[in-house]
């Protein structure tokens, strides 16, 4: 997990470099306490500010974390459409697919236990926003499932949602085993899993 380091107390940033600074600290907060545990004292303290610098740009507990897991949230969708937007070879896809989960997982900043693990998905907001983020990243694996093999749109989704819980589960268990497997050989072992049922649809000519 990346340290951030506290700025100064006093000294004054532009709006969107605090902004980020603060979603920064909150991370690592949210990150490694989880959202009940974690306090605003904790999250200003580590951003170098004030309590009330932290309220004037996030309103509550719950504001900031939303903000981040919406951030989160962007940032592995972004992942997996830059992996299918890598190659129009669609076996290369699929492993490009799988690897962005892989890498989402081991990425330092640990952005991953918002989306996957969150304490407080009985929020509807957060729910809502951990959910719409399988579904995205769904629908943009199905859009070209679709186009490739003729499959209805609602098929197309259920494979796609397949594919992306596969590789969801198959990173975070990955992950546990502490680089037991290097992540490039266990990414390529999921693709090859993916590939060989993916495959199976006959593509449109």
């Amino acid at each position: 997990m990346s340290v951030v380091e506290p700025a100064r107390r006093g000294v004054r940033l532009p709006r969107k470099a605090r902004r980020e600074q603060l979603l920064a600290s909150a991370q690592e907060v949210f990150v490694g306490r989880g959202y009940h545990a974690a306090a605003m004292d904790e999250i200003a303290d580590r951003a170098g500010v004030s309590k009330p610098v932290l309220y004037q740009h996030f309103p509550s507990k719950l504001d900031l974390y939303l903000a981040l897991l919406e951030q989160s949230s962007q940032d592995l969708v972004d992942r997996v459409q830059q992996a299918l937007d890598s190659t129009d070879d669609n076996h290369h896809r699929v492993r490009a697919a799988i690897e962005a989960y892989f890498a989402f997982v081991d990425d330092k900043s640990a952005a991953f236990r918002l989306i996957f693990e969150s304490d407080l998905t009985n929020e509807p907001a957060v729910g809502s926003i951990v959910e719409g983020t399988d579904q995205r990243c769904a629908l943009a694996i199905s859009e070209v499932i679709s186009a490739d093999t003729g499959l209805p749109e609602d098929q197309a989704m259920l494979v796609a949602t397949g594919l992306t819980g596969m590789a969801q589960t198959a990173a975070r268990f990955w992950l546990r085993q502490q680089g037991r497997i290097p992540r490039d050989q266990a990414s390529q072992i999921m693709s090859v899993l993916a590939w060989r049922g993916v495959s199976g649809f006959p593509k449109t000519h």
